[in-house]
């Protein structure tokens, strides 16, 4: 019954987990094809691209990671610190939210009616929060978010025994995160996301040094430091 529960267990985790590579896959296809690119309504107010970048993909993502959360948290013993990281946690996903629907709207405006003028007030204005304020709240809630479901793994350890099948596809749920990280960070100046990429992944392998090979430590750990790797070694062959 033990080894029951445990498989059942590492299942739902790879499924939420399988749920955000495929979120990876749908917002690829919306950002680089031409499929989403036409208006939402005749009066131009937004492109599909757009409102899927803000509605759809980020609502399927915030779902999986609170499912998951409350997976994780099932059937472990009362602690100290999980009111705080609970906390931490919707803090982030406001955040998320908040920057999303900052950067979709203005960089639809930047893009459609600022891509030459940087010397117009209105523009000035839509520039900054496309390019500065809401990756500014984006990075933010993407910390938040990520740092407290690491720290939740760890309160919350993982019961069973991981099998090789179970780290496998924890590799390759990760292996998804990892090609995004490196789409954008090795085809694009790197910036603030480069410092939290490296903060995601130095806060993994210390847990995995602190705590082990938990389920999301791993696909955490593999994500990011893949991530960073494939990143570093395109832009030493590019340089």
């Amino acid at each position: 019954m033990v080894a029951q529960a445990s498989d059942s267990s590492a299942s739902r985790i790879h499924l939420l987990l399988a749920v955000q590579s495929v979120v990876v896959i749908l917002v690829s296809i919306n950002r680089l094809t031409t499929l989403t690119t036409g208006y939402v309504l005749p009066n131009e107010f937004l492109r599909w691209v757009d409102l899927n970048n803000m509605l759809v993909l980020p609502l399927i993502s915030a779902v999986a990671f609170y499912l998951l959360k409350k997976h994780l948290e099932q059937g472990g013993a009362p602690h100290r610190w999980h009111l705080l990281l609970s906390v931490i946690f919707i803090i982030g996903v406001y955040l998320l939210g908040a920057s999303y629907g900052d950067h979709e709207v203005t960089n639809y405006l930047h893009l459609r009616f600022c891509p030459d003028d940087v010397d117009s007030a209105l523009c000035r204005i839509i520039i900054f929060n496309d390019d500065e304020f809401s990756h500014w709240v984006f990075f933010t809630g993407f910390v938040l978010v990520n740092a407290a479901l690491l720290l939740i793994q760890v309160i919350f350890p993982y019961q069973g025994v991981l099998s090789g099948r179970d780290k496998g596809l924890l590799v390759v749920n990760g292996m998804f995160i990892a090609a995004g990280i490196f789409a954008n960070l090795a085809f694009e100046v790197i910036g603030l996301d480069l410092y939290v990429v490296a903060l995601l992944a130095a806060l993994a392998l210390l847990l995995w040094w602190r705590r082990g090979p938990q389920p999301l430590i791993i696909y955490y750990t593999t994500a990011y430091s893949l991530g960073l790797i494939a990143t570093a070694l395109y832009k030493i062959a590019g340089g």
